[in-house]
């Protein structure tokens, strides 16, 4: 151990207390934002938590861009048009597996040239 002036010892001291309390904040920090596993009994809602829906939604968003399509989907589906806006764009509701199996078919169907919705 290197020897140290005494008056400079104190000053090393809380220096190493602030080190080791950065490090506390780093680790606490890198906890808070973890993703966590969805837990059976909560409610599934849009956002960092489920990056695959966002994906599919912003590829969903960007195929509904001509004049009525919107509409169209929505009966494909068998949904009214503002629930598909609760979906995609809201972002305040997630549809459950046979729909989002639907919008894959139908984004699918869509890239391949055929509008199934039609």
């Amino acid at each position: 151990m290197l020897k140290v002036h005494p008056r400079l010892g104190v000053w090393l001291e809380i220096g190493g207390a602030l080190f080791a309390a950065g490090e506390s904040l780093i680790d606490e920090a890198k906890r808070r934002t973890k993703m966590r596993r969805w837990q059976s009994y909560h409610t599934v809602r849009p956002g960092a938590a489920t990056p695959l829906w966002n994906i599919l939604a912003t590829q969903v968003r960007a195929e509904l861009a001509p004049y009525g399509a919107k509409t169209r989907l929505a009966r494909y589906l068998g949904i009214p048009r503002q629930r598909l806006q609760d979906f995609l764009s809201s972002k305040n509701r997630m549809p459950d597996a046979e729909l989002t199996l639907r919008l894959l078919h139908w984004l699918a169907e869509k890239r391949a040239g055929r509008d199934i919705s039609l």
